[in-house]
């Protein structure tokens, strides 16, 4: 093993768990305690301040400046009072991360000194810099302005000595230049349409809200061996890397004990989370080695978005007190399971879940099964756009892979809905709407009680499926921002409600009773939306085949999935919906091309670097010393003999010149793809381009890499490989 990796490994290996700070209180007595939540709102606002602002909240009002002004005094206070000395606008660029900048509680007070101001004004609306975000042509570089302004519907929170407010980022024309904002806009969609809805069923309710419940994948990677992997530092993948001889074969990391550091990090982690108001529950090992998982409890589609957004900041700084590394990427390791973000996606009214099935009487299963079909029409309609939200030039490894569901959207709704929708579309009455919903399994062991069984089984292959009141999104990415994702499905679905509600109007304005008008259309949907519905293997090679009859998108280029934000049926939704303009969408997609260019460069750069500086001086320097022993053999055995024992060297001689050979020349023609790509102006033919011809240059580079690893002698490879990388000591 080389000086340098036998350094690394050791230190990785001798690494033990850092002790956590337990706090004495249990986690409801310090849960939110860095939330300017409702209870901190009570205590510091005064009770007319209180009852304003969440009335706002609650009603989607905007605020008064003297109101804003009053909160922001309150704010500061409680911010001061838990050690905050700087205030900062927090949002979501285009970047898949989130942005922030600091400035300090103080203001001249005209006699040399300062004073500690915060005025509603600074709370509500503040002006970053707009020019250097990712913008898609909106802004140029010489055009810096841009507003951040207060989302009041997400609680302000305090990180170390920092308040920071949840906002939306607009450029200085008004264009949205982040993700909050379409979100926010297609959240109002489908709570107005589906409203609308489901006052068929009870005139009482108000709002629909969107819930959505995340399970977060993630690598953890020991912090030494990271830094000793060039790969993993640029990239967050391995470029290069044979398998290890165990990896997930076995099955036996699922599930499995936990380790003892792993153990201090999710403590430590969990206590973090739930002093900023992240509900944490669930926590595990995954399939892959050093493959984890964490998932909080259902809230609010928006908060739930901006505490996955938190996550993923806190981990990272939380994993590097313990030693290790986080790593979000979809496909961090060739040849076993990549991490993706499953979303948990549900609706429900003031009154009640609307994706809830209880059967008791057919007026709540048609309730049920409205929303359910509706969930589906927007999602048959729109699955090529729905593919693109998730898509990523990093999750364009994971999908279709091992565990990860295939680049082709599809529901599985289980034999029991299935069977409920086939009956409803043949019958001709409008009674017959009973659904079981759980059924009791009696065990033949007596120490066991009767389990409850769903109505739904679970098909770990369907991208979009109904697993009881929810639908589970299981294609979205680990590193993505979920908002994506939400954006597209919440706005494909208001729409498809919308849609169903003006055709039931229509009906009843004709004379139609009220059921058999929504009944009616409601067939008409089932069978429309027949070919999303899919029960099967979603990893055959028949459902390919079988899903390009039905119609749905097969697509397999990244860049040129992106295509479909700027189909008309995407542009006419989402601008009937105002949830984007077409500039909008036609912006965020040149961001999303030069985003997947980029990604695919900084990638073909590194292994560049790393193949001609490490791999190639590595392997032919034990060519040499494999040679001189070869000739030394020949200097002391007669011919013959000579002959037979150095045969086998000779054969890793030859193999190492026929790959470093095959290596060299696939670099050079990489770097003349990328430069023959690079002179493309149009950002979509240059994605297209590194798609189709740098990509593939790559995998073959990579190929004779990892054979290069398995030949090479063990104590020259500079690089820590898998097998030191996957286990966790």
């Amino acid at each position: 093993m080389s000086t340098l990796r036998f350094k690394v490994v050791e230190e990785a290996y001798g690494r033990k768990a850092v002790p956590v700070a337990i706090p004495s209180e249990r986690p409801n007595e310090y849960y939110g305690k860095y939330v300017f939540n409702r209870a901190q709102m009570y205590k510091y606002l005064d009770k007319d301040t209180y009852d304003a602002l969440v009335y706002a909240i609650d009603n989607k009002e905007p605020l008064s400046r003297r109101l804003a002004d009053r909160v922001a005094a309150g704010m500061k206070q409680w911010a001061m009072d838990n050690g905050a000395r700087h205030y900062s606008h927090w949002f979501h660029p285009l970047t898949d991360g989130t942005a922030e900048k600091h400035d300090g509680f103080i203001e001249h007070d005209g006699k040399g000194g300062v004073v500690e101001e915060f005025s509603g004004k600074l709370l509500v609306q503040q002006e970053p810099d707009a020019s250097s975000f990712p913008n898609g042509g909106i802004r140029n570089t010489f055009e810096a302005r841009g507003y951040s302004a207060w989302d009041i519907s997400s609680p302000a929170f305090i990180i170390d000595h920092t308040l920071c407010i949840p906002t939306i980022f607009i450029s200085y024309t008004g264009e949205s230049l982040d993700y909050k904002t379409p979100l926010l806009r297609a959240l109002n969609s489908v709570d107005k349409a589906g409203a609308a809805v489901a006052r068929y069923f009870d005139e009482n309710v108000k709002h629909v809200i969107s819930y959505l419940g995340w399970e977060q994948e993630y690598f953890l990677v020991d912090k030494a061996l990271y830094a000793a992997r060039p790969d993993l530092v640029m990239t967050g993948r391995t470029l290069m890397g044979h398998e290890s001889a165990k990896n997930q074969q076995l099955e036996d990391h699922y599930f499995g004990s936990i380790p003892s550091r792993v153990e201090a990090f999710m403590l430590d982690l969990e206590i973090e989370c739930h002093k900023l108001g992240i509900p944490a529950k669930t926590r595990h090992n995954e399939v892959a080695p050093n493959q984890f998982e964490f998932a909080p409890i259902f809230e609010d589609c928006n908060l739930a978005v901006d505490h996955n957004m938190l996550l993923m900041s806190l981990m990272k700084k939380v994993a590097r007190k313990h030693g290790f590394i986080v790593l979000l990427h979809e496909k961090p390791f060739a040849g076993i399971n990549g991490s993706g973000k499953h979303c948990n996606w549900s609706l429900s009214t003031d009154t009640g879940v609307l994706l809830h099935a209880p059967g008791k009487t057919p007026e709540s299963t048609l309730r049920f099964v409205t929303f359910i079909v509706e969930t589906l029409m927007g999602v048959y309609r729109h699955n090529g756009l729905l593919k693109a939200s998730i898509m990523s030039a990093t999750n364009a490894h994971r999908l279709g892979a091992n565990e990860a569901p295939p680049a082709i959207i599809s529901s599985f709704l289980g034999k029991q809905l299935s069977e409920l929708l086939d009956h409803i579309e043949q019958s001709d009455s409008e009674d017959d709407f009973i659904m079981a919903g759980k059924q009791g399994l009696k065990m033949d062991i007596p120490e066991i009680p009767e389990l409850m069984i769903d109505n739904t089984d679970r098909n770990r292959t369907s991208p979009f499926a109904f697993t009881g009141n929810r639908f589970e999104f299981r294609a979205v990415g680990s590193e993505a921002n979920c908002a994506s994702a939400m954006i597209a499905l919440n706005s494909a679905v208001a729409e498809a409600l919308t849609d169903f509600k003006a055709r039931v109007d229509a009906l009843i304005a004709q004379g139609e009773d009220r059921v058999k008008a929504i009944v009616s259309v409601l067939r008409e949907d089932i069978t429309a939306c027949k070919p999303i519905r899919f029960d099967g293997n979603g990893y055959s090679e028949e459902w390919v085949e079988e899903a390009r009859r039905r119609g749905l998108d097969c697509e397999t280029s990244c860049p040129v999935i992106f295509d479909n934000y700027l189909s008309e049926s995407s542009v006419r939704m989402f601008t009937s919906l105002g949830v984007m303009t077409r500039k909008e969408l036609e912006a965020r997609n040149e961001v999303k091309w030069e985003t997947y260019t980029k990604k695919i460069q900084i990638e073909a750069r590194v292994m560049g670097d790393l193949t001609m500086n490490h791999i190639i001086p590595v392997a032919t320097h034990y060519q040499s010393m494999l040679l001189k022993n070869v000739q030394s053999m020949r200097a002391v055995f007669p011919a013959e003999k000579a002959e037979k024992l150095s045969s086998r060297n000779m054969k890793i001689i030859e193999d190492i010149a026929e790959r470093t050979q095959a290596i060299e020349q696939g670099v050079e023609e990489l770097v003349n793809a990328r430069k023959v790509a690079n002179r493309i102006a149009d950002e979509r033919e240059k994605a297209v381009a590194y798609h189709d011809t740098v990509v593939p240059k790559m995998e073959a580079i990579r190929y004779h890499i990892d054979k290069l690893e398995l030949c090479v002698s063990d104590e020259l490879w500079t690089q820590p490989k898998y097998r030191e990388l996957l286990f966790i000591r």
